[in-house]
This record gives structure tokens, sequence and C-alpha cells, in this order.
């Protein structure tokens, strides 16, 4: 509980103080950009936060065979709202991942698999973009900041020790027996105290994980890779249009860059889905870059509502349809291995 009230409370002091200190400006200069919106501007703009939804819906179901991309789109709102309430709130959003798909009748092997594999790609996703971004920058000749530099060095640096591990890992059985028994070690006596029963140790359970990851990554990984790549994409040009639409005008390298930052952010879990900290650094990026600074922040804060305030209301109306409908769709399911 305190947790979650420091985490809100800090989300609400980086908006409010935040924001507009790093960006140079003030709300009622900020305000004053957003209320030059059109209503067709809002509309598009909310057309493609929907699409980048749905893009997202092909690593779900690349990742859980058998799962209807309808089906995909319920549980990525709602698992997303559920993690975007609370600072450090993937557990939320992956407990009611895990109730949805249990619902339709998906084994627990099944879930525990797409939920590491889904959740593996879209962290190396995440930090491949800041990589991307320097390259951008330095193939459109542009001027890079130093703070821009580093957070995509780290970016690199922790997305490739990660992608070696979870590549190694999977290739190599000496890697997988490796990490099986290092955490048998480490949590297998919580584990076994918990199941109070001998069952698999941690290392036994690496093992047969291991096997079901290898499946599903050589079957799925055209279908999440594409996901991710449509819905980072369909997000940039969200992004785009709603700095635009406040009258930020910088070139489409320095924009990317920016982006790459701020989805890199949203990965630091010590406010809900790291807001406050995303859009403070976002905005030091389009500073350093250039951008006007009270339309600079107005677009930041244009959105965030579309990438993370809406994403509460449709999370809420994603749960209804799931309990209207979750009946419906239990027996359909094909079988999975």
């Amino acid at each position: 509980m305190l947790q979650a009230v420091v985490g809100i409370g800090l989300a609400a002091a980086l908006l409010v103080w935040g924001l507009p200190h790093f960006a140079e400006t003030t709300w009622s200069a900020l305000w004053a950009q957003l209320r030059l919106l059109s209503w067709a501007d809002t509309l598009g703009l909310l057309a493609l936060m929907l699409t980048a939804l749905w893009c997202y819906t092909f690593t779900l179901t690349g990742s859980l065979p058998g799962l209807s991309h309808p089906q995909a789109l319920m549980v990525n709102v709602a698992g997303s709202a559920a993690g975007n309430l609370l600072p450090g709130g993937g557990a939320m959003g992956a407990a009611a991942t895990y109730g949805m798909y249990r619902s339709w009748g998906f084994t627990a092997r099944d879930i525990s698999t797409s939920l590491i594999v889904s959740g593996v790609w879209n962290v190396l996703g995440r930090m491949a973009l800041p990589v991307l971004g320097i390259s951008v920058l330095l193939l459109a000749g542009e001027p890079m900041p130093p703070g821009v530099a580093r957070g995509a060095g780290v970016g690199a640096l922790v997305g490739l020790g990660l992608l070696a591990w979870f590549v190694a890992t999977i290739a190599s059985e000496r890697v997988a027996t490796t990490t099986g028994r290092s955490l048998d070690r480490v949590i297998g006596p919580l584990v076994r105290r918990i199941r109070r029963s001998p069952g698999q140790g941690v290392d036994a359970l690496v093992a047969d994980l291991r096997a079901r990851i290898g499946h599903v990554v050589e079957t799925g990984w055209v279908s999440m890779t594409f996901g991710m790549i449509g819905f980072f994409g369909f997000q940039y040009a969200l992004f785009v249009l709603c700095l635009r639409a406040t009258g930020v005008h910088l070139s489409l390298a320095h924009f990317f860059a920016a982006f790459a930052i701020g989805r890199l952010l949203t990965a630091v879990g010590v406010t809900p889905g790291g807001v406050g900290v995303t859009e403070a650094g976002t905005a030091i990026a389009l500073v350093g870059f250039g951008a006007a600074h009270a339309p600079a922040a107005a677009g930041i804060v244009l959105f965030t509502i579309y990438t993370h305030l809406l994403e509460l209301p449709l999370g809420a109306l994603g749960g209804l349809v799931w309990w209207l409908t979750k009946g419906r769709y239990a027996g359909r399911r094909p079988a999975t291995s």
C-alpha cells in the first residue's frame, strides 16, 4: 500500500511539477496549446492508438497458439490497464492476463511460456529503440546530445545482455542447466516450501520451460516480431502527430530519438507505467533537440493521454467484454501441445 501511495505521488509530482520544469514552460501555456486541437485531430489520433493496440495482438497470438485476435485485444487492454494502476504494476497485469487465459481453457504451462516469451520480446523491443534512435541520428547527420547517447548505450548493453542470455538458454542445454541449477539453489527451497511436496526442482522446471519456449519461438517469432514492429511503428506515428498537432517542428530523426527514450523509460517501475519519468525524460530530449517549450510539453501530455490514460477505460471495457463472453470462448480453443 505504501509503495502504491509513494509511486502515485511521485508520478503526480513529476507530471505536475517535473514536466513543465524540464520543458521550461507553464501549465497555462501548455493548455493553451492543447485547446488548439480539432475534433478531426482527436479522432485521427485515437484511430492510430487503436491500430497500435491491434498490432500488438500479433505478438500475443504468436506466443500462445490457439489465442484469437479479439481475445488478445481484450487481454492487451485489460492487462495494460491493470499494470498502469500501480508502480511495478507488471505483476498485476500478468495476474489479470493469467486469469483471462485460464478462463478460456489454456493450460498453466502454455500461459507461463506465453508470458515469458511475450515479455522478453517486449523488453527487447524497448531496449532496441534507443540503439535505432542513435543510428537514425547518425545516418541523418543530426547533432546528438550526450544524454541521448548515454541512454542509448545503457539500453543497448541491457538489451544485448538479455538477448544473449535468452538465446543461449534456448540454444544451449548446458546454459539452461546452469541457469536452472542456479535458480534452484536460490529459490528452490522457497518453491518446495510453498508447494509442500517434493515435486520437480526448479532446474527440472527450467529444462521443461526451455523446450516449450524453443517451440513457441520457432513457430511464432515472425508473428511476434511483426506485432512489436507494428505496435511501436504506429505509436511512433502517434507521437509525431501529437507533437506536430501542438506545433512542434523537428526532423523525423529527432522525433524518433525522443520517442525511443520515452519508450525505454516506460520500463522504470517506480511510478505506474513509468508515468512522470517518461514525460520528463522525453521533454528533456525534445528541448535538447531545439523544440519550442510549451508545444513540446503539450504534445507529450497529449501522447500520454492516448497511450496511458485512455487505456484505463479501454481496459475496463475489455474486462467487461471478457466477463460477458468468457464462456463462449472456453469451448472453442484448439488443442495445444
